[in-house]
């Protein structure tokens, strides 16, 4: 008879009670592991995660634990924190309350797990790497996009040599968010407020530090420009205020290996073209278009000869010329599969390298993005 082993791994889910928390990290990660039995490590031996859901408002945490069918809730983190059947600390509040509470996570010898940005500014986000190595825990930061099936197939790409020597990365993202006086806004009002850690560039910087370092080259230097062109927003109570943080970040990064990336990044912007976020890779044998899942190809022998006449109807159809990659094999959500990931490394000490010195070459980027824009000048990075 086959022997079965659980590991039971308690996690303390502080901040689930905010959208991305909520959504992606609590009903489309944590219960759908529990609800498939666990990660499984081999036919016997598996990972059975067993939250609690930490937050400050005891009705929303109520709510919540009844939606997702978690039962252990608490709005007292000090006392969860001192309980030893809980050995993950995960935080997705917001950026300003990140590094006091994954501090104390760490004192309390918590392996941890957070969403980016880690901090505000690159010296607390080194600091928080500093006392997780010297506590001996583990700890990994969220970057999900990596696990995204459009990326995953870029990866693959690359790894073909399809792209030949990639010569440049353009990416597009964003949408428009409602201002919420007429209708409801899509994004939390402290998004726009910079005292409460609100910021494009501090939020999705972040993100294409990440992407960029382990797809297409490590940043050596960026040139950013910031703007709020939302002067005023309305709250969840529908109160106006004023928007402090910047709501759109344009931005070039020059890469090793000579790539050249610029990603324009807002909230302001009407969207026409595949997907909420893009990136167009153009390399000397073929260019890819990828969006959040799929990835138009289009290889040197099928490049069209255009030729630039305004005077005739384009005679072109530049949207034939591409192929849509098909899956090859199947996609989970990519915070689901980091999570996996993550409680692997915690249980059986598998390589997880996307831990907080990661997280803090994001946070350095952004930090450089604010420096581009403030000295209207490119800004070199330093490895750290």
């Amino acid at each position: 008879m086959t022997q079965t082993t659980t590991h039971k791994v308690g996690i303390i889910m502080n901040g689930v009670t905010g959208r991305m928390g909520t959504n992606q990290h609590l009903m489309r990660s944590i219960v759908p592991i529990m609800q498939q039995g666990g990660v499984q490590l081999r036919p016997g031996e598996t990972i059975l995660p067993d939250p609690i859901l930490i937050g400050r408002n005891e009705s929303k945490l109520r709510a919540l634990a009844a939606q997702s069918g978690v039962e252990k809730w608490s709005t007292d983190l000090d006392a969860v924190l001192a309980d030893p059947a809980y050995t993950v600390y995960f935080d997705a509040q917001t950026t300003d309350r990140r590094v006091a509470d994954v501090t104390r996570a760490i004192a309390a010898g918590k392996h941890v797990y957070c969403e980016k940005p880690t901090a505000t500014t690159l010296a607390d986000a080194l600091k928080l790497h500093t006392l997780a190595e010297e506590a001996g825990v583990k700890h990994g930061v969220v970057q999900d996009k990596l696990w995204l099936a459009s990326l995953l197939k870029l990866k693959e790409l690359i790894h073909r040599g399809f792209f030949g020597r990639i010569l440049s990365v353009r990416g597009e993202f964003g949408y428009w968010v409602f201002e919420g006086d007429t209708i409801t806004p899509q994004r939390p009002s402290w998004n726009y407020r910079k005292e409460d850690g609100g910021g494009i560039i501090i939020d999705m910087l972040c993100h294409w530090r990440y992407v960029l370092d382990n797809l297409f080259g490590n940043v050596k230097a960026v040139s950013c420009l910031g703007a709020t062109h939302i002067p005023e927003r309305h709250d969840e109570a529908g109160k106006p205020y004023a928007c402090t943080a910047d709501d759109s970040a344009y931005s070039t990064f020059e890469l090793e290996g000579g790539v050249i990336a610029h990603f324009n990044s807002s909230w302001n912007v009407r969207v026409r073209r595949d997907d909420l976020l893009t990136l167009q890779v153009d390399g000397t044998l073929g260019s890819a278009m990828a969006g959040l899942r799929d990835v138009w190809v289009q290889p040197y022998n099928a490049t069209p000869r255009p030729i630039w006449n305004p005077d005739v109807p384009q005679p072109i159809n530049f949207f034939e010329g591409w192929m849509k990659l098909p899956d090859q094999t199947g996609y989970d959500n990519a915070f689901k599969a980091q999570w996996e990931l993550f409680l692997r490394h915690v249980v059986k000490d598998e390589p997880f390298p996307w831990d907080l010195r990661e997280g803090a070459k994001g946070v350095q980027l952004a930090e450089k993005g604010i420096e581009s824009w403030e000295k209207r000048q490119w800004v070199t990075i330093n490895e750290l």
